[in-house]
């Protein structure tokens, strides 16, 4: 490139997408691409879409065609689409909408500052084509890693806010054919990083000013059967935990099914590894969960929250559920909502069935009507907004420990970043981004907290 090119970088979705999107990042400034946080002011503006649900789809959409506006009223002369919904329709997506200048997938990653400057200079770049890549890596789990890309061990992430938490990648794709789900399809075959380039982003992302690791993957209780230690994760958090100046490791996305009591025993006894419990359950009907092509039962499921609170009593633990699902009746549904009123978790992610392209659950009989899978969703979310102010007002008198993210605010042990609630410190003086309080919580605003900071 003969000329510094402004690029505005918008992350849609979740916190895996945040870690792409800092990948991104990286290999667009290592070819010459100067990050902006002003649209207005860029020469291009790259878009890291969700391809999850409905809703992240059309916020991902909403997003190309504000950009899309620019292009008239400001500097932009591209629009571009990456992330999982770009991988997972390509030139599906290009056809209904032709604001977006290119929709990439991710193949296009390695070499993707050559291909925006040219997309910038008015090349026509071909929009990806879409394919199962579950097919890209080999069969054998314990072949996977050395099938997969390589980038010679360097930390390509640049930072791209102030955080004082961080996602850390420690896989990509998923082996699991729940019927409901695509991810697999569009993200690929579960493939481990090793430790050792995890430890290594880990102790940079320390020198960054981050606090809290915050492991993400779609399935964190997987990590490490494909390197050939189902028990590796039990190794990594006592590695990542050792770093001087991390505070907390939090660890996501974690299958019931694959949870094992050594596991339990690691996150709860390790200090600095947070007891908090991200469970995937999406329901507790076993009729219901065995047409999701899952494991277990609302008797499991309760037998697993047991043991874990009967290791760690303040253990935070949230889910998400599937309401409306093809087949489910009255009792499914009263199996569920008496489930979550026994589970007491501290937060319950509630998500409507909608048909997904390319999945199993879209060729299922029994579908319910629209108007009724909403109703199901309302009902379900008053039972869960009054169970989770519950949990929270039980919490009052419990000592916890707060990383500061502004405004006296941030998120204890027990609270996950982005997607749980939050805890406000009554103090007189203002605490610093990053700072580590300890507090006793005195009060509640829903699944929000109030803490007072503790004197011994």
């Amino acid at each position: 490139m003969t000329s510094t090119k402004r690029v505005h970088l918008l992350t849609m979705g979740c916190a895996r997408n945040e870690t792409d999107s800092d990948e991104l990042a990286a290999r667009l400034t290592a070819a010459g691409w100067e990050l902006t946080s002003d649209a207005d002011s860029a020469d291009a503006v790259m878009v890291n879409t969700c391809g999850f649900v409905d809703a992240a789809k059309k916020d991902s959409i909403d997003a190309l065609l504000s950009a899309s506006d620019l292009k008239t009223n400001g500097s932009v002369k591209a629009v571009v689409a990456v992330g999982c919904m770009a991988e997972r329709y390509g030139k599906e997506l290009a056809a209904d909408l032709p604001e977006a200048d290119a929709v990439l997938g991710f193949d296009a990653y390695d070499t993707i500052g050559d291909t925006l400057a040219a997309i910038v200079g008015g090349a026509r770049i071909d929009s990806h084509t879409p394919i199962d890549r579950r097919t890209l890596t080999a069969t054998a789990p314990a072949d996977r890693h050395d099938a997969a890309r390589s980038d010679n061990n360097q930390i390509l992430r640049v930072r791209l806010d102030s955080k004082p938490y961080a996602p850390l990648k420690i896989a990509s794709g998923c082996d699991r054919r729940c019927s409901f789900c695509a991810i697999p399809r569009f993200r690929g075959a579960y493939v481990s990083r090793r430790p050792t380039d995890i430890i290594a982003e880990a102790a940079w992302l320390a020198e960054k000013d981050v606090k809290e690791l915050f492991l993400v993957s779609e399935n964190s209780t997987s990590y490490g059967k494909d390197l050939g230690d189902v028990k590796l994760l039990e190794t990594l958090l006592p590695a990542l935990a050792s770093i001087e100046s991390i505070e907390r490791v939090r660890v996501s996305y974690l299958q019931p099914a694959e949870l094992r009591p050594s596991l339990i025993d690691a996150m709860v006894q390790t200090d600095k590894v947070a007891p908090y419990f991200d469970l995937s359950f999406q329901h507790a009907s076993p009729a219901i969960l065995r047409r999701m092509r899952r494991f277990g039962g609302a008797e499991e499921f309760l037998g697993l929250i047991e043991t874990i609170r009967s290791k760690s009593p303040a253990a935070g633990i949230r889910s998400n559920v599937i309401v409306g699902f093809p087949g489910e009746t009255d009792e499914d549904l009263e199996i569920l909502c008496n489930f979550i009123a026994q589970a007491q978790m501290d937060v319950v992610g509630i998500f409507g069935y909608s048909d997904e392209q390319d999945t199993e659950a879209l060729t299922l009989d029994k579908k319910l009507p629209q108007r009724e899978i909403e109703r199901r969703v309302e009902y379900v979310t008053s039972l869960v907004d009054e169970i989770v102010a519950q949990r929270a007002e039980d919490r009052i008198g419990q000592r916890a420990r707060v990383i500061i993210e502004g405004d006296n605010e941030g998120r204890t042990e027990f609270q996950g970043p982005e997607v749980d609630g939050t805890t406000y410190v009554e103090t007189d003086r203002e605490l610093a981004v990053g700072e580590v309080v300890d507090v006793v919580i005195v009060d509640t605003d829903g699944a929000d907290l109030v803490g007072e900071i503790a004197t011994s």
